[in-house]
């Protein structure tokens, strides 16, 4: 695939990948990064690929004055970015060289500087109390000291769409004065984020006609087109967009950087990032959301858990005949794979599609898929979902494959008891016993916990143990109720409850976690079938590895494992 921008300019410099991540993206209500988390941060966006890291705004933040520092002091060692300081402009009746703000610029070792200046008229006499000529001396001044500094110079042009549309001749002055005086893009940002696809692309081609200057693109996501607008004017002419990670940003965030690079790559046939780095796409994207401690989004472009996952039993058919057919690219190019989701919604297709998934051959059992179909959706019509509970789907299909091969729980239940104590001090404590049947062996457990499912759990551990002891790398990691359609003047403690159950495997080889569910009048009762089938599908796991192990050692061939 050859490196070229859509009007066949070669890449390389000729097109930048900027990430904001750490200054723009930093200012989503709810991060708040370390400098550590910033460091972090611009090591995985190194390591993807992207060609510049605007690393903060150094003299303004004393946190962004640190990581530049640190960054400088060998803590951050970058292949493919350059590191990028951001800052304003020298101050109206300051000199440039006067100026604390452009020292800390130079101060920071950046060698690539991003200077933001107003380019809307009412904002220059408004916010800035200043005429147009002074404004642009100030951009002018700017960039001629930085450059004579040997720093690399960008112009981010704030508010320019908005300006533009307002007073065209005032926004080019102050692009003219950037790039004159030596900056080497003219960023045009839609700050306030209200531009829509058409009229971005219009006035980039417009200006790119009128200047002749390299254009660069920021869009803000205000009215849900960051993505749109930014790939619209790199159609037109930017060849420098600026984007941030997972689209975090302020208000309603920037453009999606994973969005922006899956476009430009499959879409507009332009390989932006370098060779083998596209695969790492979606691994990135969810490394950046744990650091930014924001659980990822699963509805996400590319990357998220659900942009392959189909869940209509027509989509399920067509791709059973090929992937292509309800995909728009093969998932697995970005890293991320397909799902099919079993619900009521679902057909035969669906079930074999998610059964070959799970390592079952359905198409040569009928009986069984319709079996699992008729199941699902009679289950589902009585609040039980098994799109988000794939352990639980994998028993019920195993068990319509073979009910006497079907796994099993590894116990019988003879009774539980689950009581609630409000003690003097205050303390709620929940109390459970089990009384179960194990390997022939009638066991009895009694254990407290700061739940009624907790202490069911623990109850369950403390029986199942000694001759499960697996059970000790198994832990219950999440737990989520839902209370489902309350009948007609019931209240919604009489409705029925779904549970679902996450739990996780230390001793997997990469970890390892499943879902199950349970659905009830009762939450206890709701609970403790989910429980059952967490441990059912444990002790199937189990089972799995230790043949896998045996076959091993005999010297037979492998055992898929899941």
């Amino acid at each position: 695939m050859s490196r070229t921008t859509p009007t066949g300019t070669p890449l390389g410099d000729a097109f930048h990948v900027y990430d904001t991540t750490l200054r723009d993206g930093a200012q989503r209500e709810g991060i708040s990064y370390s400098v550590t988390d910033k460091l972090a941060v611009a090591g995985h966006l190194d390591a993807l690929g992207v060609g510049f890291i605007e690393g903060g705004w150094p003299g303004a933040l004393p946190k962004d004055t640190e990581f530049f520092a640190r960054a400088a002091a060998g803590e951050l060692e970058l292949r493919h970015a350059a590191l990028v300081a951001f800052g304003a402009t020298r101050k109206a009746g300051v000199r440039a060289d006067e100026d604390p703000q452009v020292r800390a610029l130079l101060d920071s070792e950046a060698r690539v500087v991003t200077l933001v200046a107003k380019s809307d008229r009412r904002h220059i006499e408004r916010a800035l109390r200043t005429d147009v000529v002074e404004s642009c001396a100030m951009v002018a001044d700017t960039v001629a000291l930085l450059r004579a500094e040997g720093r690399r110079v960008f112009l981010d042009a704030e508010h320019f769409f908005d300006g533009y549309l307002f007073d065209p001749e005032t926004a080019l002055r102050v692009l003219d004065a950037g790039v004159t005086a030596g900056a080497d893009v003219a960023v045009l940002c839609d700050t306030n984020g209200g531009m829509l696809p058409l009229r971005v692309a219009e006035i980039v081609g417009e200006v790119a006609k009128r200047t002749g200057f390299r254009l660069g693109i920021h869009c803000q996501d205000d009215t849900g087109c960051a993505v749109a607008n930014s790939i619209a004017a790199v159609q037109t002419g930017a060849t420098h967009v600026q984007c941030t990670a997972n689209g975090y940003g302020e208000r309603a965030g920037n453009a999606d950087l994973f969005a922006v690079i899956g476009n430009l790559v499959t879409k507009l046939d332009m390989p932006v990032l370098p060779e083998g780095s596209f695969v790492e796409l979606t691994r990135t994207a969810h490394t950046l959301a744990e650091i930014a401690n924001i659980a990822p989004d699963t509805h996400q472009a590319y990357v998220g858990a659900s942009a392959f996952a189909h869940k209509a039993g027509l989509h399920a058919s067509a791709i059973k005949v090929d992937p292509e057919l309800y995909n728009h690219m093969d998932p697995t190019v970005v890293g991320n794979g397909q799902r099919v989701l079993v619900t009521e919604m679902a057909g035969r297709a669906s079930v074999e599609l998610k059964g070959a998934e799970f390592g079952l051959d359905l198409a040569g059992h009928p009986q069984a898929v319709s079996a699992v179909v008729a199941t699902v959706k009679e289950r589902e019509a009585q609040g039980w979902s098994f799109e988000a509970a794939d352990a639980s789907l994998e028993l019920l299909m195993r068990t319509a494959v073979d009910a006497d091969g079907a796994p099993a729980a590894p116990f019988e239940l003879e009774s539980y008891r689950v009581i609630t104590e409000r003690r003097a001090d205050g303390e709620v404590v929940a109390e459970a016993t089990v009384k179960l049947a194990v390997d022939g062996h009638r066991v009895i457990a009694t254990e407290e916990g700061n739940g009624p499912v907790n202490a069911l759990d623990a109850a369950l551990r403390s029986a199942l143990t000694p001759s499960c002891p697996w059970l000790r790398d198994v832990d219950l990691s999440d737990y989520k109720v839902r209370i489902l359609n309350p009948k007609q003047g019931d209240h919604g403690t009489q409705a029925v409850t779904r549970v679902l159950v996450e739990s996780t495997d230390s001793a997997a080889e990469g970890g390892g976690s499943w879902t199950t569910v349970g659905v009830h009048g009762n939450v206890v009762e709701a609970s403790w079938l989910a429980l059952v089938d967490a441990l059912t599908f444990a002790a199937q796991r189990d089972q799995t590895r230790r043949r896998a192990q045996d076959g091993a050692c005999s010297g037979s061939g492998p055992i898929a494992t899941r």
